[in-house]
């Protein structure tokens, strides 16, 4: 089933970017009963392991572990053989590492999960959303445009066997051009209205995001850092059904 298709309070994924499993639980306190899928990154999980998987599974969440792994194929193939067995629902790869190390990262994914069960999705990151068209050019050193080189790397994870890939929402309408309408695109660079951008640059408001067609949206510091979490993430879910059409069911 395409992610589109599911309640849109499964396609909005709380991201806790925090130091400890303490406070990912204190976070959770104070949304429980509201979320239903959170990023686990590589602050949280370099400081927890794989303790923090087994607790957000305990609370039945979905979970997606946020590790970017960039290397040779081989060692992309272990590692998530070792993430599918721990229950991630969905995990990541740097689409720059190539198709061949794409390909194994999926292949590890297959032979790590139990027999019976669900592989998790595997989604390949593009070009970071804090990453602006003067930092590719001149810094990286990737010539063209951004949103070029986006659809470039979305159409080798394609070609490659992953499900999706991560880009700014404001790509979307390319990638699925691209790539096909059930190609799965996982947004980063959430911010609802009048909030701070950050350290992000390509970014847009949860309705806007899933206007142009976002499969997921994935948000954290504009919730996690609120006075009022419950609040932000009410009006995000709120914002998300109106840009639909869809009322909350």
């Amino acid at each position: 089933m395409a992610a589109r298709d599911t309640d849109l309070r499964d396609r909005v994924i709380l991201a806790l970017d925090v130091p400890t499993i303490g406070e990912a639980e204190s976070c959770l306190n104070r949304l429980e009963g509201e979320v239903r899928y959170v990023k686990v990154g590589m602050e949280l999980f370099y400081a927890a392991g794989p303790e923090v998987i087994h607790m957000l599974k305990e609370r039945g969440l979905r979970v997606f572990v946020d590790l970017k792994v960039h290397d040779i194929p081989n060692t992309a193939r272990g590692a998530m053989k070792s993430l599918a067995r721990l229950g991630a629902d969905m995990v990541n790869v740097h689409a720059a590492g190539g198709k061949a190390m794409m390909a194994a990262a999926r292949e590890g994914l297959e032979e790590g999960t139990p027999a019976g069960g669900t592989r998790p999705l595997l989604i390949g990151v593009t070009m970071l959303t804090s990453t602006s068209q003067a930092v590719m050019n001149q810094e990286i050193g990737i010539p063209g445009l951004v949103e070029e080189t986006v659809v470039r790397y979305a159409s080798l994870a394609r070609d490659a066997g992953l499900d999706g890939v991560v880009a700014s929402p404001l790509e979307v309408p390319l990638i699925k051009k691209a790539a096909g309408e059930t190609f799965l695109t996982v947004t980063p660079g959430i911010r609802p209205a009048g909030a701070d951008k950050g350290d992000q640059t390509r970014v847009t408001t949860p309705a806007e995001a899933f206007r142009l067609g976002s499969d997921y949206l994935v948000i954290g510091r504009a919730v996690t850092a609120a006075d009022d979490p419950l609040a932000v993430w009410q009006s995000v879910i709120h914002a998300s059904y109106g840009s639909t059409g869809r009322n909350r069911g």
